[in-house]
């Protein structure tokens, strides 16, 4: 039987002219594939047909039913239809009894000569599944092809004879034996170095022959992978499987080399954008060979990256949880050293790649590390946090770490390090949108339609309506720039985080080590804090100054805190703060040289803000005796103290002219000078005078020198006491930290001191005496060690008294 026709006719000539060749070649493959695929079914149906025929020809008929009979029942059947067989007649009674008793046993005439089984056999329960296996037809061994190498045929008179030879395969095979050989001795060797104990010197020595073998490689995967990443991105995954080195005698090295390996690789080859997963869609969907290569990469990339990132976390666990893995390869000492090598790569890659994948996994695993009770630990992840804080433009990565931050401190009940909170400081955040509220409820500009133009307006007025609306869209699309938009979105939302965590340190836990740091970030974002919440802040900050257990550091930064916020909005409030004017009035004169000088920027920022910005609010009695009590301070701080407090002090002589009084010995209206009193209104500095520039002009510093000498004069702007450009165009601040005494060295250096006395002495007699004169030259004069003559003062003093 053939394969069924097709019943579809053949597309005649002008149909062939409608289609194109694509399709006519598309129908014929399928014409082709069906027909195939029609034969295919037709063999196997004649197929199983032939040996269904086969086993119903090989076995017997069966009855449809069959009923089971006794032994007894059986015998007497079976001796019937034998005697029935065989004739009785001719045959005597012994004869026939001989028969029967010869068909009860089993013979050669009761047995089946068609079988080839043994006479006394039973079935037994595998019978059917070895005449089915042996059913399957048996697979001959293939040989292996040999390879042929095709040679110039040899012409004969008859004929062309080919010729050819086997490829030779020997080479290889004497490679692979050598290969294996020395993979067995390598394992005998290491089976041998095991087996016998090496010394000191032997085991240091193989140290170093595996050490070096172990940097060859990963210095080629890395090379290797460095210069092609798209071909080589599988030996990153080798790369990344030296990290589980088994090896005692080099493992703890081996893992701390692959670990910065890595960390440097992928610093090189990520790219600088964050890759996505691919959707369903995009998965099925069919790509060019390139695309579909590059997504493969960047598949390998990320998977990669993920696992090391979960290798370094494990690693900095193990440490943690002091767990002792099953291989031992590594000692449980030597765990905090891989640890720190992991916490310093996930730094590096925190700062590095805060772009990429898993970034915010990484600050989740270094989050809690910044409050770790190893020093150098907490101090690694804190330094890279500020990094992170520092650098970060767009601020995706500050706001997702402020939240980590935000969260770890109040679940951890703000048990935490004040260094954690200080890392705060280092946000870029400098503008907010502190108009958001008002900006949601107020209503939008809204431009007029058509139909009121014409109501309202003239021709000429709706043509000028119109190109002023048109030059407003087109200002408002250069002003609203999507990327500052989302900038400062960002900045206000990380803001607000930063100020719930210090609100919640003032309410909850006023008294714990993490105020100054709290102080010290209200002092430096309080121009950015909302409105609604200067007046209970303002509060809180009297409470803690009235109660007296501030340090001078945090006083200092509530006094910045307060002037700040009453500087930038707060100059809508009507708020004296007059306390605030007198506790940094009283704490001046616990500023010296011994404290932390560090206080005497705060210091300076506090007057800038206090007297500088808020001249119309601040008396004239008031500036004086500030200006004297700087005088008095700057009497015993370090130079670069003095410089800064003199320049703060010549600000105040230009916003306040009048203050020129205190250079004048003449006292003004009644009353005494009181330096004791810590009210500046009511200490009279009218009736002293600045005694203290009289001093300072003597200082050894030439730069305290000139300030004092510039002050003494009236601070003039021009003149013969006029300052220099370099040091009038500094501020306070600036002029504190350029002349800083950090490094141990005077800045500028100071030079020696002037001696009256002369460097040589005048030509005459050095001696008086002329006897003695005479002496001293006559034992000069003699060369002769040996001589005896010496010099006899009590015979000269004899001889004088006489």
């Amino acid at each position: 039987m053939g394969p069924p026709k097709s019943k579809k006719r053949k597309p005649t000539f002008r149909r062939l002219l409608k289609t194109s060749s694509v399709k006519i070649e598309n129908k014929t493959k399928n014409r082709r594939f069906k027909a195939e695929n029609a034969d295919k079914k037709h063999r196997k149906e004649q197929r199983k047909l032939r040996n269904a025929l086969k086993d119903s020809a090989s076995r017997a008929p069966r009855p449809l039913e069959v009923y089971k009979k006794r032994p007894e029942e059986e015998l007497e059947d079976e001796d019937e239809e034998f005697l029935e067989s065989l004739l009785t007649d001719m045959m005597e009674d012994e004869d026939l009894e001989q028969i029967k008793a010869m068909a009860r046993k089993a013979s050669f005439v009761t047995r089946d000569l068609s079988s080839s089984e043994p006479i006394h056999s039973k079935k037994r329960k595998g019978e059917q599944s070895a005449e089915s296996y042996e059913k399957h037809p048996r697979k001959m061994r293939k040989e292996e092809q040999k390879e042929v190498i095709h040679l110039l045929p040899i012409k004969d008179k008859s004929r062309i004879i080919p010729q050819s030879m086997e490829k030779p395969v020997e080479q290889k095979v004497e490679d692979d034996e050598e290969d294996d050989e020395d993979a067995e001795l390598s394992a005998n060797e290491e089976e041998l170095e095991e087996a016998i104990p090496l010394t000191a010197v032997e085991r240091e020595t193989l140290r170093a022959k595996k050490l070096t073998e172990k940097k060859l490689c990963i210095a080629m995967l890395g090379s290797a992978i460095i210069s092609d990443p798209n071909n080589n991105i599988k030996k990153l995954k080798e790369l990344r499987c030296m990290l589980m080195e088994t090896d005692s005698l080099v493992a703890v090295t081996v893992r701390k080399l692959v670990m910065v390996s890595l960390m440097e690789i992928f610093k090189d080859i990520v790219p600088a954008f964050r890759i996505r997963p691919l959707t369903e869609e995009e998965k099925n969907a069919k790509v060019k060979r390139d695309t579909q290569q590059l997504r493969e990469y960047e598949e390998g990339l990320v998977s990669q990256y993920k696992f090391y990132l979960e290798n370094l976390e494990q690693t900095i666990k193990d440490w943690k949880q002091k767990k002792l893995k099953r291989s031992q390869a590594v000692a449980l000492q030597a765990y905090r050293g891989l640890a720190e090598v992991a916490i310093r790569c996930v730094c590096e890659l925190l700062v590095a790649l805060p772009h990429f994948n898993f970034h915010n996994n990484i600050i989740v695993m270094l989050v809690p590390l910044m409050n770790d009770s190893s020093r150098k630990v907490s101090d690694m992840c804190c330094e890279a946090m500020k990094t992170l804080f520092r650098e970060d433009r767009l601020g995706y990565a500050s706001l997702g770490a402020v939240k980590v931050l935000s969260g770890m401190i109040k679940g951890r009940h703000f048990n935490v390090r004040p260094e954690l909170l200080k890392t705060l400081m280092w946000l870029r955040i400098r503008e907010v949108d502190l108009k958001r509220d008002t900006d949601e409820t107020a209503p939008k500009k809204r431009f007029m339609n058509n139909k009121e133009k014409r109501k309202s307006l003239s021709r000429m007025q709706r043509k000028w309506k119109k190109a002023e609306e048109k030059l407003e869209k087109e200002l408002l699309e250069a002003e609203a720039s999507e990327n500052k938009d989302k900038k400062i979105k960002l900045h206000t939302e990380t803001l607000d985080i930063v100020f719930l965590i210090y609100f919640r340190i003032l309410k909850k836990a006023q008294k714990s080590v993490l105020l100054p740091a709290v102080l010290e970030g209200l002092a430096k974002f309080a121009h950015l804090i909302n409105l609604e919440f200067f007046d209970d802040l303002l509060n809180v900050l009297q409470n803690l100054i009235r109660s007296g257990d501030l340090t001078n550091r945090e006083s200092l930064h509530c006094i910045q805190t307060a002037f700040n916020i009453l500087s930038g909005q707060g100059d809508v409030l009507n708020i004296d703060p007059l306390k605030f004017y007198t506790h940094l009035y009283k704490t001046l004169l616990c500023l010296h040289a011994g404290a932390p000088n560090d206080d005497i920027i705060i210091v300076l920022q506090c007057l800038d803000v206090m007297l500088t910005k808020r001249r119309k609010q601040v008396t004239l009695q008031r500036a004086m005796a500030f200006v004297k009590r700087l005088c008095t301070l700057s009497m015993h701080v370090l130079p670069n103290a003095s410089i800064g407090i003199m320049a703060a002090s010549r600000a105040v002589f230009h916003a306040f002219p009048k203050c020129d009084l205190l250079l004048d010995n003449d006292s003004q209206g009644s009353g005494v000078y009181l330096p004791e009193l810590d009210e500046p209104e009511y200490c009279n500095p009218q009736n002293t005078s600045l005694w203290e520039l009289h001093t300072l002009m003597r200082h050894y510093q030439p730069i305290v020198r000139k300030f004092a000498a510039h002050l003494s004069h009236g601070a003039p702007s021009d003149g013969s006491g006029a300052l220099g450009v370099n040091l009038s165009r500094r501020s306070p601040g600036q002029l504190f930290a350029d002349y800083s005494f950090r490094d141990m060295t005077f800045n500028p250096p100071v030079g020696a001191p002037t001696t009256r006395k002369r460097d040589h002495f005048t030509i005459g007699h050095c001696l008086l005496d002329q006897e003695l004169k005479k002496q001293v030259d006559k034992v000069l004069s003699v060369p002769d060690e040996d001589d005896d003559t010496s010099l006899d003062f009590s015979q000269a003093l004899t001889q004088t008294l006489t």
